[in-house]
């Protein structure tokens, strides 16, 4: 068996399914960054243990409950209220929860915008760490997400989890995004000079794409370039018309990107 971890902050909407996907797992921790709806109380009578943590970051709160938290289990499956587990994923973690030559496992999520994966328009598969040894994994924060830190002993999981990417709809999404715009253009000035041109050309997936998208903030025309490189050249046409939609919205996101990315480069000496 292992343990789930989910992070939450008013997720009276989400919350159910991600529950629900769970299966018979004995282990189901929330921790919650001061909901005022109902989301603790949904969670308490699923059998979960409610724990509250003021939102530094996302790294911050996972690594918090790696370390501060008693899990039943050595291995815990990191989620978002939005995300769920799948009974191939399931089954294929419990096959790996007595193994202590690694420190944690990748795993791919299936994006989904208005109930349709959209492989094409979200890079699939974009690895995320998130089936993890407690309390030895350890995250970075890294723009408006985590990363697993360098020394972590990783695998990867075959099975994907699920991400609805539009259960709050378009206005939440950009509301959401705007955020994310400001974390990101932050951290990629923080990182100048700590990913190398070489990086492009690495054998590792991962290595190449974190590298592209560093190296993409020098370019003009963001916003339409992006577009035109999830709908064409990724081949986003083919995922229909939530893939159109999808691919508009992360060219707004680019552009408020650039934006903060200008806003942040006027203040700075």
């Amino acid at each position: 068996m292992f343990s789930v971890l989910i992070l939450t902050l008013n997720e009276e909407r989400d919350l159910p399914r991600c529950l629900a996907s769970l299966g018979d797992c004995d282990d189901i921790v929330v921790l919650d960054s001061g909901s005022t709806d109902r989301t603790a109380e949904i969670a308490r009578a699923a059998g979960a243990r409610v724990f509250t943590r003021p939102f530094d970051n996302f790294a911050g709160q996972r690594n918090h409950a790696q370390r501060e938290i008693p899990f039943r289990h050595p291995w815990v499956f990191h989620l978002d209220a939005d995300e769920q587990l799948t009974p191939e994923l399931i089954a294929e973690c419990r096959t790996h929860a007595a193994r202590t030559d690694l420190d944690g496992m990748f795993a791919a999520p299936k994006m989904l915008w208005e109930t349709r994966w959209i492989p094409r328009c979200t890079d699939f598969p974009a690895w995320q760490a998130r089936y993890v040894r407690a309390p030895q994994f350890s995250f970075l924060e890294v723009g408006h997400g985590q990363r697993e830190a360098p020394d972590m002993r990783l695998a990867r999981l075959e099975a994907n989890y699920l991400h609805d990417l539009s259960s709050g709809g378009e206005t939440e999404w950009l509301e959401k995004h705007r955020r994310y715009a400001r974390a990101e253009a932050r951290a990629h000035l923080a990182s100048t000079g700590t990913v190398k041109f070489a990086d492009l050309f690495a054998g590792e997936r991962l290595r190449r794409r974190r590298a592209l998208k560093h190296f993409s903030y020098a370019l003009p025309c963001r916003p339409a370039l992006r577009f035109v490189y999830q709908y064409l050249l990724r081949r986003g046409v083919l995922d229909g018309r939530p893939g159109l939609r999808y691919c508009r919205l992360l060219a707004r996101y680019e552009g408020f990107t650039a934006a903060e990315l200008r806003t942040l480069r006027a203040k700075s000496p």
